[in-house]
Parts: structure tokens; C-alpha cells; sequence
């Protein structure tokens, strides 16, 4: 029995382990053939495609994008076209889809610097462009993803754009142009610019590209490899050589049409794009929470073999692809609505095409239910490595909308075609795809000239259900924000401009559909705006000002300033009380409600008031006593603290001023609630008990060294009581002499004004307190601080341990030194204030502080008088989102409420493109070979002496390629030489020329630098007249003008020998008392009027004014300056920014361009 025990025991665990052997094989089996959603896409296609919905509009109108060959690549038609394609180098054709603006990019967004941007090849930069949207229509943060295991398969067919260096890369990209031109980066390119560190692959199976790398990334999201994949393609030409090849070939419709499966077709026709999508196993998708735009339920890929040729297609190993995927997707031929066909319009692929698919669809297929065939390339194009990724956005797009869209160019079907061997139908008109007991399913194929296939098959979602509304910390209903941002502040604007459009031709979103994925699905940039508003005609109003740089109420910008997710909450001083101060938000916010009870039972044993009876407007009288307003005003601004904090803004530091510093104290930690009730109401009712009467306290706009000579007659009896700022000083004393002085500065033109108090504090008349005070403060335990205490005693930064009875004596007695414990905060790093009181009273003087000590901060209220309920307080909050403060915004009530559902697909972002193409240049020929001498100069290539001894001639050509800072000197969208590089010219020519010292010079016309083209410039200079004077003139006509085109004369001046002149003496910098300068705004200000300067030419880094004289500090932007200041005297970029202090000159509206010069040397 015993051994029969023991065997049922053995089977009995066999067999359990068999059944967990057999789940586990069950589970793996399952995760090798999850299906995989689509959660996003991007694409950039000719016709102006910059969306799936715009290429929807595309292909559900039956258009088309053939046109001729591009204007602005180099490309000359008349050069290339032979219409009989025997002629070497060129091509029976020149119609194809091309991409409207192939040579843009918007390199800072990626932290791409011009001049590595000119050495990439736009399939990469078109690469990171799309992918950075595809991120934004999935509802992800493009700047969320760092660090995240997410994978990049790139699709590619080859690069061309390094031909277009002729041979060697310009010298000035050295170092740029193997990572800009080689295949492997461009996948790579997108993970390091996101910081993606799952796989990064970079596939080139020819014209099957972007469907092989979906088919990869599939398998690497089933392998756990990444947990989320951007997979997808791109084709540019950059030059012609595609179309001469296949014209050798004679494999181009002459027409630049494709037509797939029809009797017409006479050859493929090349297109170009780029098309990429956001996959996720569709488990994950559902966790979380995305918009699944379809299900790729399987794919595969496969290989011709030994075929007809080496680009042959293979019909067998076509069949084979199809019923690969149909395996991997658990599904048969009958479940296939519908395939998205590779159809090039090729006479021999497109029937080897169409008999594979018969043979694999066709059969056992009901007459009435064909499987319906089309080719996106109808309309596009054959756009090469992104071919197969169009026909995916194209198909989901048709499930999502329930119309096959018609595939065009179809005169009648192909005759190479046996139609009847299955049920198979062209698609020749759009054709609605009705919901069925199924979901629809469409596959799409493509493939490759080297022989590799790839078919994926897709099905439309499972619906689903809308997201339970979700409640936030405290939810109003009366406005709502919607943000915007750019990296530039032309961007901010054609962000604002694309998202007023949308909102306006979308009238059914509410404002809180569109608030939600402004706030979670893109990044925020430094340059941002707000713009509030209860209803959608309020809200498209700010919009509109915001597209025109027109104030607007609703409206909030600014740039986010350094450190600004470390923000300062600042607590005031007695004065910014009124009545009804709290009533609103003790109604409506339930986190400013609950601390304000807290208070007022921390404050019960020690007043004898109600404090919310106070507070809800019930005795208006009571706070004008001390003893009531003082706990009143710490309640509320405790109050305030603890509403920000519970909406994710927490403090840094804190400082407060006078009384405020209880307040700051408690929200430190060094202060226990009960003990900071205790000492705000013993202090304000010592003052009120105890205080000398007949005092009191006014505030001048002076400075306090300026103050303290004024008040010298009243020594002794008038005191300096606080320095709030660089010109805000407080003074306490006797009501008499407090109104002389008041008369007095008032009548010398300063601000000056007497407070509300009917007491002198921060004075010798708090003396008599000293006693009360620290007898009623004894029993309080100060801790250490949690958050640093910025103390307005000592003007620094103070342990919370040492806020004992006797600091808050000192408190009292001792003046307040607010401006020192700002400028001790801005010493160390901070910049952004946020003033929790009812009312702001510390923003102005704590924003000249800013000022004065030269750094780019900003300080804002909370609440306001008559305006202090959540519309307000969301206001505040928006002002801190624009300030660069971190916001907690998913515990907002409207930002809640709609989570991703339902999805609105709003605007992407609006990159601000500038023109990257590598031009080729003008032929460098040798200059002593055309009997010159080789210039010096990178503007200067030559110069000849004239035979006739007239003078000297120096020549050039000016490229943006050779010398990209040119385009980076705009005014109103014109690139245009500065006035500083004509200087630069005639002071290298003096110096050819012996003369070092251009005596004047005077501009007659700009030069504007052609786009895509060139410059040639010639500067003369003249024999030397009996003065010892010479004429120098700068000259230019574009660079491939014909030889009897006039030349412009842009610049006439003298030049002479040098000067000696004296050194100006500078002992200190910045010279002693000159006040500093906030230049941080000047560049956004001169985008707005109209100059475009870029990275290089932004160049004034500070300033400072003393007197009538300005300063400043200069420094080339961009990358590596050492190396690109090489060969000049002056680069004049850096003399241009030199030139920008006169902006802030007196009397200056702006920055003014210069147009004449007098004496400049260099020393």
C-alpha cells in the first residue's frame, strides 16, 4: 500500500507539472503572437501631406502630387531631360511627387546645431521631425520618453545627399558628415535625440523597408526587447540619379504616375516622404489607457530566392509571405477585407502581384465579397523606403473612417492578369466598408527590388469605453487653460495660430477636451503662454491675440526662467488685507477651507475672535485691529501655501517679510502650527496692548541710502523700518513728521504714501515690547528647518532652531531686509517668486531686485483684491506654468475630468523651419592658375591687382552652405548681409590694401543672399589719392547670373592709414556702480518686429548702463566660436551683437540697423 501511496503521489505531481508546463507553453505561444496596436502615427508626404488626416483628405478625394522636378535642389531640368532616354546622365522623365520643402529642418528643438544640420541628410532630419510627431499623436510627451526602453527600426533605401558635396565635404562640416550621411545613424539619430534605449536598427531591403521594420518591431515588442517601438521609413532625393538609373532601365511612367494593375501602366513613378508609427503589444496599450488606432494581428517576412533575376519578383515566395502572416495573425484568406497592394505600375511586378494575391485571397471567396485591391501609389507616388508604411496609415485611416478609398490612373484592368481565378476587385471608385459581425481587416504588402517581401495584416479596434470622469483637488468649472508653447517665440506663435484653427473648425470640443491633451501629450518649451477662458469664443479671442502679439486679459506669457521648478513662495507683511479676502475660495476649495480650519483652531486658545467668522465677511471692522488682521493675514496665507503645495508646486525656500515670516516659518518646519498661531497672536496682541500710539509707517520709491540722508533732521525719532528694494523703502516715526517727509518727496516727484498703521514698528518704539514678547513667546520649540528659511532679520538663509522668542523680538524691533534676503536667494540660483498672500504687495519690489542684480527672474501674487476664488487661483497658477514651475497639473479638476477620452487629435508641433541643402558651391578653381592671389579671408576667395594700377580688386562667393551663419541674418524672412559684414569686408581690403583704418563708410542698398542660391561679391579698392585717402566700394550680383548682368554697389567709403588713438581704460568689470541690464527678452522682442536672428548672431550675453555709456559682454553663439571666428578681423556676428546695446540706448524704440559708418579700426 505504501508504494502505492507513493506512486499516486508521483503521478499526481507529474501531472500538475505537466499542466504547468503545458499554461506556460500556452502563455509563450500567446506572447509570440500578441497583437500589436497601433497607437500613433506621423508622416510628411508631397501635396503637402503633413498628417494621417491630411493624407486621408488625399487619397478619400481621388488627388494626386505628380510635378516637376523641384526648383530649389540644384536640379536643372532643362540639363537632365532626354526624351529619348539614350542619352548618358539623363532621364526620359521629369514629373514625379516631391516633397514641398525637402531642405527644411528645425535643428534646435533637437539640439542640432546649423552647421551639423546642413551635414545631414534629410531623411534624417525628416526622421526626427515625424517621429517627434507620431509621439504627440499618440498622446506621449515627446520630451517623456528619455530613458525609456523604447525601440527605433528605420527604414532607408540609400543616401544621396553626400553626392552633393562633390567629391569631399566642406571643410567647415568636417566632423559632422559621416554621422550626417551614413544609414546607421538614422535610427540611431532617433534614439540619441529622444533618448530611447531600446533597439535602434537601421533597415535597407530597398522598397520593402518600412514594412520590414514594422515586421521587426514587432517581434522585438513579442520578445520584450522595448516596450514600445516608432517603426517606419524615409525617402529624399537628394539628387537625380534614381531617375537616370531607371530610365537606363526604362522602368518610369513618363508621366510620373503610377498605375497599379491597370492596362495603361508604363512604369513605376518615384515619390518621396517619410511615414512612421507608434506600436505597443496591445495588452500594454490597453493598460495604458491609449487611443488604438488598429491591431497588427501578424506579419512576415520573407525572401525570392533564386528567382527569375536578381530583381525579379517571385510569385511563389509572394504567396508564401501572405500566408506566413495570415498564420502569425491566426486568421484565414475569408477574414481579409481588403489589401493595400505594393502596385508600382510595373508591366511585370504588378501582374506577378496580382496573380500571388489571387492565388493566396482569391480562392473560395464569394463573388459578392471580393477581396478589394489598391495602391496608395496611385496618388503618392512610389515613395521607396516609406512605401510600405504609407499603404498601413493609408488602410487604418480607410477602417477608422469605413471607406475603401479609389486607387487612380485604372483605365481598365491590366490584360496580364487572369481575374478570374479568383475573387479579387480593383478599387476604381471609393467604395464604403461597412461594419460587419467582424471587425475589418486589411493587409498591406510590399517589396523589395532585392528580393525581400514583407505583409502585415491589420484590424480595426475593439471600441472603447469612454473614461469615467475624474474629480481633481478642486474642480472650476468657470475657466479653464489652454497651453502653448514653442522654442522660439515665432513658434509659440504658429502654435497658438494651428491650434486657433483646429478649435475653430472643431465647434463640438469643449475646453476642457481641448485643455487635457495640451497638458499630457506635449512638451513644454521654454518660450509659453496661457490663455484662460470660460468658454470657447473667450478662449479662440486669446488665441487670436496671442497669433498677433496683442494684449489680451486672458492672456499670459513669458519665458520660463532658469530654475524655475524651484520656485521661492514669498509671505508678506501687513497691508494686503481686504474684506471678503477668503470668502470664495472657503466655499469653493476644500484643501483652502480644511487649513483654514486648522488655523483657526491652532489660533482659538490665544484670540478672541472667530477667525472664520472673520474671514467669511461678517465683522468688516475687525480688521482694522492689529490683533484680528495680523492671525487673519497668516491664516490665509498658510491657507494659500497649502493650496499651492496640494497642487504639486513646492517651495524651494521661503521668505517673509515682517509678520509674513511666521507664515514662512511654519511652511519651513521650524514652526509647528500651534506655535506659529502663538506667536502671530501674541505678537499682534502685544502690539495692540502695548504699542505707542501717534506713529506710524510710510513707503517712498527711493533708495534706502537716499532715504537715510533725507531723514538725518529727524534723527533719532524717524528710522528707515524696511528695504524692500533697489528704490521701496519703508520709514517708521512720529505722524507729524512722517507727513513732512511724505509732502516732501512728493513734491520732489517720488512715489511716496502713508500706510494704514497707527503705530511706528521695526523702530526704537518697539523697545518697550521687548519683555511682553519674549515672556508671551517663551513656551514655543523651534525645530530645523525642511525647506530653507531666507531670513528678513539677518538677510540670509537662517536655521529653523534658531527662531526662538528672541529672533521674533528682533523680528519686531529690527528693520526688514528684504532686499538683502532676495538678492541672498538670487545669489544662490533661485529666480522665480511666487507671493502667497491675498493680494500682491512684495512682486514689484522683488522683481527690480531681480533686475538690478541682472538675472532673468520673475515674481508673481497669488490672489488679488475683489478677484480671490479658483478662477483667480488657476490664473496663479497658469503665471507659474509660464514662469517654468513644475505643476501637478492631473490633480486639477477640468484637466481630470476628460483624461484621452474622447481623443482630439490636436495640432502638432510647428516647427520653424530654415533652409539646410548643400548647394555644391560654386567651381573652386585655383587662384594663381587664373593669375590671382588666394584670398585669406572665408568671404574672400582672390584679389588682383588691376593691370593699370587703378587699385586692388578682392572677390568672393558668399554660400550659406560654405558659411552657414548667413542664413541666420533674417529681417522679415529675408536672409540679409549685415551691415557689420561690410565693415568686416572694407577693413580686410584696407588692410590688403595698406590702409588699416576705414575713415567712414556708408551703406547704399542691402544685399539680400538669393534662396538656395549665391552671393559673388567683389570689393575694390581705389589708388591712394594725394591725402594719402582711398575709395573703397563693396559690390554683388547673384553667383550664377550671366556674365552681362550689372554688379549692385551696396557700400562706398574711405580708407586711410591708422590712427593712433588711447586705449579706453576699463580698471573693473563691470565698471563699478553701473547698473546691470535684463537682456534676456531682447531676441524674443526684435522676433516679433521682424529680425531673425539665429543661434550665432544672438550674441549679447549682458549688459550694464552707467551713466549715458553702455557695456556689454559678447560672445559668438552656435558651437566651437575659437574655430569660427577663424580668418576674420571681426566676425560680424560678434560685431552685429556689439551693436545691439543700442537697443537699450535712451530714447532707443528698438533695435536700429546701421547704415553709415565713421572711424572704426581694430586694435
Amino acid at each position: 500500500m505504501a508504494d502505492d501511496a507513493k506512486l499516486l503521489d508521483y503521478l499526481k505531481r507529474v501531472t500538475a507539472e505537466l499542466y504547468q508546463a503545458r499554461e506556460k507553453l500556452r502563455e509563450l505561444e500567446g506572447v509570440s503572437r500578441e497583437p500589436i496596436a497601433v497607437v500613433g502615427m506621423g508622416c510628411r508626404f508631397p501635396g503637402g501631406v503633413r498628417s494621417p488626416q491630411d493624407l486621408w483628405h488625399l487619397v478619400e478625394s481621388g488627388s494626386e502630387t505628380v510635378a516637376g522636378f523641384p526648383a530649389d535642389r540644384g536640379w536643372e531640368a532643362a540639363d537632365l531631360y532626354d526624351p529619348t532616354g539614350r542619352q548618358a546622365g539623363r532621364t526620359y522623365t521629369v514629373q514625379g511627387s516631391f516633397l514641398d520643402d525637402a531642405a527644411g529642418f528645425d535643428p534646435e528643438v533637437f539640439g542640432i546645431s546649423p552647421r551639423e544640420a546642413l551635414a545631414m541628410d534629410p531623411q534624417q532630419r525628416l526622421l526626427l521631425e515625424t517621429s517627434w510627431e507620431t509621439f504627440e499623436h499618440a498622446g506621449i510627451d515627446p520630451r517623456s520618453v528619455h530613458g525609456r526602453q523604447i525601440g527605433v527600426f528605420t527604414g532607408l533605401s540609400g543616401i544621396d545627399y553626400s553626392a552633393r558635396a562633390g567629391g569631399a565635404p566642406p571643410e567647415e562640416l568636417a566632423g559632422y558628415f559621416i554621422t550626417g550621411t551614413a544609414m546607421s545613424v538614422a535610427s540611431g539619430r532617433v534614439a540619441y535625440s529622444f533618448g530611447l534605449n531600446g533597439p535602434a536598427i537601421t533597415v535597407d531591403t530597398a522598397c520593402s523597408s518600412s514594412l520590414v521594420s514594422v515586421h521587426l518591431a514587432m517581434q522585438a515588442l513579442r520578445n520584450g526587447e522595448c516596450e514600445l517601438a516608432l517603426a517606419g521609413g524615409a525617402t529624399v532625393m537628394s539628387t537625380p540619379a534614381v531617375f537616370v538609373e531607371f530610365s537606363r532601365q526604362r522602368g518610369l511612367a513618363r508621366d510620373g504616375r503610377c498605375k497599379a494593375f491597370a492596362a495603361a501602366a508604363d512604369g513605376t513613378a518615384w515619390g518621396e516622404g517619410a511615414a512612421i508609427l507608434a506600436l505597443e503589444r496591445l495588452s500594454d496599450a490597453e493598460r495604458n489607457d491609449r487611443r488604438i488606432l488598429a491591431v497588427v494581428r501578424g506579419s512576415a517576412v520573407n525572401q525570392d530566392g533564386a528567382s527569375n533575376g536578381l530583381t525579379a519578383p517571385n510569385k511563389q515566395a509572394q504567396e508564401r509571405v501572405i500566408r506566413q502572416a495570415l498564420t502569425d495573425a491566426g486568421l484565414g484568406p475569408a477574414d481579409v477585407d481588403a489589401v493595400e497592394a505594393h502596385g508600382t505600375g510595373t508591366t511585370l511586378g504588378d501582374p506577378i502581384e496580382a496573380s500571388a494575391l489571387l492565388a493566396g485571397y482569391g480562392r473560395d471567396r464569394p463573388p459578392d465579397r471580393p477581396l478589394w485591391l489598391g495602391s496608395v501609389k496611385s496618388n503618392l507616388g512610389h515613395t521607396q523606403a516609406a512605401a510600405g508604411v504609407a499603404g498601413v496609415i493609408k488602410m487604418i485611416m480607410a477602417m477608422r473612417h469605413g471607406v475603401l478609398p479609389k486607387t487612380l490612373h485604372v483605365d481598365r484592368p491590366t490584360p496580364h492578369v487572369d481575374w478570374s481565378a479568383g475573387s479579387v476587385s480593383l478599387l476604381t471608385e471609393n467604395r464604403e466598408w461597412p461594419a460587419a459581425d467582424r471587425p475589418r481587416r486589411a493587409a498591406v504588402s510590399s517589396f523589395g527590388i532585392s528580393g525581400t517581401n514583407a505583409h502585415v495584416v491589420l484590424e480595426q479596434p475593439t471600441p472603447s469605453p469612454d473614461a469615467a470622469p475624474t474629480e481633481g483637488v478642486d474642480a472650476s468649472d468657470d475657466v479653464v487653460a489652454w497651453f502653448v508653447s514653442g522654442h522660439t517665440e515665432p513658434a509659440l506663435r504658429a502654435q497658438a495660430h494651428r491650434l486657433r484653427d483646429y478649435v475653430a473648425g472643431h465647434p463640438e470640443l469643449t475646453p476642457a477636451q481641448v485643455a487635457g491633451p495640451l497638458l499630457t501629450a506635449r512638451a513644454t518649451f521654454d518660450h509659453r503662454a496661457a490663455v484662460l477662458g470660460a468658454d470657447p469664443a473667450a478662449l479662440l479671442s486669446g488665441l487670436d491675440a496671442l497669433v498677433r502679439g496683442a494684449p489680451d486679459p486672458g492672456v499670459i506669457t513669458g519665458v520660463a526662467v532658469e530654475a524655475g521648478d524651484r520656485p521661492v513662495f514669498v509671505f508678506p507683511g501687513q497691508g494686503a488685507q481686504w474684506v471678503g479676502m477668503a470668502t470664495e475660495l472657503l466655499e469653493s476649495s476644500q484643501v483652502f477651507a480644511d487649513s483654514l480650519r486648522e488655523c483657526a483652531d491652532a489660533l482659538a486658545p490665544h484670540t478672541e475672535f472667530a477667525l472664520l467668522d472673520v474671514l467669511r465677511d461678517r465683522d468688516p471692522a475687525a480688521l482694522d485691529r492689529a490683533d484680528v488682521v495680523q492671525p487673519a493675514l497668516f491664516a490665509v496665507m498658510v491657507g494659500l501655501a497649502r493650496l499651492w503645495q496640494a497642487h504639486g508646486v513646492e517651495p524651494a525656500a521661503v521668505v517673509g517679510h515682517s509678520q509674513g515670516e511666521i507664515a514662512a516659518a511654519h511652511i519651513a518646519g521650524a514652526l509647528t502650527l500651534p506655535d506659529a498661531a502663538l506667536v502671530v497672536a501674541a505678537r499682534s496682541r502685544v502690539i495692540t496692548e502695548s504699542a505707542r500710539r501717534g506713529g506710524g509707517m510710510a513707503s517712498v520709491g527711493l533708495p534706502a541710502d537716499a532715504v537715510r540722508q533725507q531723514i538725518e533732521p529727524w534723527a533719532g525719532t524717524v528710522e528707515v523700518a524696511a528695504i524692500n528694494g533697489p528704490a521701496a523703502t519703508v520709514v517708521s516715526g512720529p505722524g507729524d513728521a512722517l507727513e513732512m517727509l511724505v509732502a516732501q518727496w512728493q513734491a520732489d516727484g517720488a512715489q511716496a504714501r502713508r500706510i494704514t498703521v497707527d503705530y511706528a514698528s521695526h523702530c526704537a518704539d518697539v523697545s518697550v515690547l521687548r519683555r511682553p514678547v519674549l515672556d508671551a513667546l517663551a513656551p514655543i520649540t523651534p525645530q530645523r528647518s525642511r525647506i530653507p528659511f531666507y531670513s528678513t532679520v539677518s538677510g540670509d538663509v537662517m536655521d529653523g532652531t534658531a527662531l526662538d522668542a528672541d529672533y521674533w523680538y528682533r523680528n519686531l524691533r529690527r528693520p526688514v531686509r528684504f532686499e538683502d534676503a532676495t538678492r541672498s536667494l538670487v545669489r544662490d540660483g533661485y529666480r522665480l517668486f511666487v507671493e502667497s498672500g491675498s493680494h500682491p504687495v512684495l512682486t514689484v519690489p522683488l522683481q527690480e531686485t531681480l533686475d538690478a542684480a541682472g538675472v532673468a527672474g520673475r515674481a508673481f501674487g497669488t490672489l488679488r483684491r475683489d478677484r480671490a476664488g479658483l478662477r483667480q487661483f488657476t490664473t496663479a497658477l497658469a503665471e507659474a506654468h509660464v514662469s517654468g514651475a513644475h505643476i501637478a497639473w492631473d490633480r486639477i479638476g477640468w484637466a481630470r475630468r476628460t483624461g484621452h477620452r474622447p481623443w482630439v487629435d490636436l495640432p502638432t508641433y510647428a516647427f520653424q523651419h530654415r533652409r539646410y541643402w548643400l548647394d555644391g558651391g560654386a567651381p573652386q578653381h585655383d587662384a594663381a592658375a587664373a593669375g590671382m592671389d588666394a584670398g585669406d579671408h572665408p568671404m574672400l576667395a582672390a584679389s588682383v591687382e588691376l593691370g593699370d594700377g587703378r587699385g586692388v580688386v578682392l572677390t568672393g562667393v558668399l554660400s550659406p552652405h560654405r558659411l552657414p551663419w548667413l542664413n541666420e541674418h533674417a529681417v522679415d524672412g529675408t536672409v540679409v548681409l549685415p551691415g557689420t559684414a561690410f565693415a568686416e569686408l572694407a577693413l580686410h581690403a584696407g588692410h590688403r590694401a595698406g590702409c588699416s583704418r576705414l575713415a567712414d563708410l556708408t551703406l547704399e542698398t542691402p544685399a539680400t543672399i538669393p534662396t538656395g542660391g549665391e552671393l559673388a561679391v567683389q570689393v575694390a579698392v581705389l589708388t591712394a589719392d594725394e591725402a594719402e585717402h582711398r575709395t573703397v566700394s563693396v559690390h554683388s550680383r547673384p553667383a550664377d547670373a550671366p556674365a552681362q548682368t550689372p554688379w549692385t554697389r551696396h557700400a562706398v567709403g574711405t580708407l586711410t592709414g591708422a590712427a593712433h588713438t588711447a586705449p579706453v581704460p576699463i580698471r573693473q568689470w563691470p565698471p563699478a556702480d553701473a547698473t546691470a541690464i535684463d537682456v534676456s527678452g531682447l531676441y524674443d522682442a526684435l522676433d516679433e518686429t521682424g529680425y531673425g536672428y539665429g543661434t550665432v548672431f544672438r550674441g549679447l550675453r549682458a549688459a550694464w548702463r552707467h551713466g549715458d555709456d553702455l557695456y556689454g559682454e559678447v560672445r559668438l553663439g552656435g558651437e566651437d566660436p575659437a574655430a569660427a571666428v577663424a580668418g576674420y578681423g571681426i566676425h560680424p556676428a560678434v560685431f552685429d551683437a556689439a551693436l545691439h546695446l543700442i537697443a537699450f540706448a535712451a530714447g532707443a524704440r528698438g533695435l536700429r540697423l546701421p547704415f553709415a559708418w565713421d572711424d572704426v579700426q581694430l586694435h
